[in-house]
């Protein structure tokens, strides 16, 4: 049963993340920057002036809502999470150096992506019975396109709801595990043996801590996220910047191979990979699923800010694929290609590869420090996706169904931390991208509303 499961999800799989959906997701980011005279460039300056301007103005958030800060950290714990440190080394493994340059290309649209998604998202959103702000992919549907399109928005919180136990929870509560156990048997705090009862306790924590988080309300989820992306953004920016100089001398013939192995990756690879296209597929895949632009999750976050102005909390959008692709995903790419590691071409990769580059630069000391951040990036991601899940399960099923489902979601920590997850992360990646089709669609149909708030708020700007 599991191998007939397992066929059929590969097949889906290969099709959700193979050509036609990536034309798909780079094509409406093409036709929303065509549309908005690429804002991604021709406002970059702007959107970080107001973005990294506003994050150093300490405000009060009025009830039911998030700071705008708050709100990008939020859509930030959740995108920025163990891809930016596995998926980006299995990229490169599998695509060559020039996966590199294709994930730039897709961050480069996906900002636009991005920002058309929040900026629905809080020009559409409405109050629940709580008071609380609610918004996203479903909402901009339901409110934008109306009842003959809420079929979309159906799909996609459904999609979501299955996508939510595997890519929010329980692969990353097994990363965090081997992350822990790895780090306390390399200091010999545990033996080998000793792991298993060690996963159980971190699992039974791990469902405690994120149980309070959730359960606490979206002021809580946004008090933690503020706090905890920042910290887990300097301390991994600081360490891979770390080997970027150790090895500034490297750097130019790096950055060439990856513009060079972006159109000609044999060269590069020896000949192991020696498929531009494949090299392509990789780099989109992973910009995608490392920002999320297309999939719509992100503005789900982003519409519970305080805010009166949607097109400048998209402009927030724009700094996030910013910070998560074009920065931590190339320092990432940057520590593999400039430590020294040999790279296994042709051969699946992970997270180790990267630990391995930092510990060859900076000995195996740095094994805890690898760990703490892992620990974060997987912990911020899980209390990101239970956002993202409560919100789907309201929108179907009213508000009466969040805390049961928060519960639920909750435990699945433990069968995160106990299980090997294989199938099940194959599954929740298929899902990720069914998520994608309804949310494009909408992006397409409601590309002249996001047009016009676009037109309206900088003319106002100018005035």
């Amino acid at each position: 049963m599991l191998q007939l499961i397992e066929q059929i999800n590969t097949a889906v799989n290969n099709f959700v993340w193979g050509v036609p959906a990536m034309v798909c997701i780079i094509g409406v980011g093409l036709y929303l920057s065509l549309r908005t005279g690429f804002i991604q460039l021709r406002k970059f300056p702007y959107a970080m002036k107001c973005t990294l301007g506003r994050m150093f103005k300490k405000r009060e958030a009025s009830d039911g809502a998030l700071t705008p800060f708050q709100a990008v950290c939020t859509a930030l714990a959740a995108t920025v999470g163990t891809g930016n440190i596995a998926g980006v080394a299995g990229a490169i493994a599998i695509g060559g150096p020039g996966a590199v340059f294709w994930m730039w290309i897709s961050a480069l649209l996906g900002m636009c992506t991005k920002f058309t998604e929040v900026t629905l998202a809080v020009h559409f959103r409405e109050k629940n019975k709580d008071g609380d702000w609610v918004g996203g992919p479903m909402y901009y549907i339901k409110n934008g396109l109306g009842k003959k399109w809420m079929w979309l928005a159906y799909i996609f919180c459904i999609f979501g709801i299955f996508t939510v136990f595997g890519t929010g929870n329980a692969t990353q509560v097994n990363t965090i595990t081997a992350a822990v156990n790895s780090a306390l048997i390399n200091f010999h705090v545990i033996t080998p043996d000793a792991a298993d009862i060690s996963s159980v306790i971190i699992g039974v924590l791990i469902t405690v801590l994120v149980a309070l988080i959730l359960l606490g309300g979206i002021k809580r989820i946004g008090n933690v996220t503020e706090r905890l992306v920042p910290v887990m953004a300097a301390l991994y920016i600081v360490l891979s910047l770390g080997v970027v100089f150790i090895n500034i001398d490297q750097v130019p013939a790096v950055l060439g191979s990856i513009i060079s192995g972006a159109f000609h990756p044999s060269a590069v690879t020896g000949g192991i990979v020696g498929s531009m296209f494949l090299a392509m597929q990789k780099g989109v895949s992973r910009g995608i699923f490392s920002n999320e632009a297309g999939l719509g999750t992100g503005s789900i976050a982003h519409a519970c800010a305080d805010t009166r102005k949607p097109v400048k909390q998209g402009l927030f959008g724009i700094f996030e694929v910013f910070m998560d692709t074009i920065v931590i995903c190339t320092l990432t790419a940057l520590v593999v290609l400039l430590s020294g590691v040999p790279v296994p071409y042709g051969e699946a990769a992970g997270a180790e590869l990267t630990i391995a580059g930092f510990t060859h630069v900076y000995g195996n000391w740095i094994s805890i420090f690898t760990a703490i951040a892992m620990c974060c990036f997987a912990f911020s991601t899980t209390i990101g996706w239970g956002l993202y899940g409560s919100r789907c399960i309201e929108f179907l099923f009213g508000s009466r169904t969040v805390r049961p489902f928060m519960l639920i979601y909750s435990l699945v920590s433990i069968i995160g931390a106990t299980m090997n997850l294989g199938l099940i992360w194959s599954i929740a990646e298929t899902f990720n991208g069914l998520m994608a089709i309804p949310n494009l669609i909408a992006l397409f149909l409601l590309s002249g509303t996001a047009v016009r708030l676009t037109k309206d708020y900088f003319a106002k700007e100018r005035t």
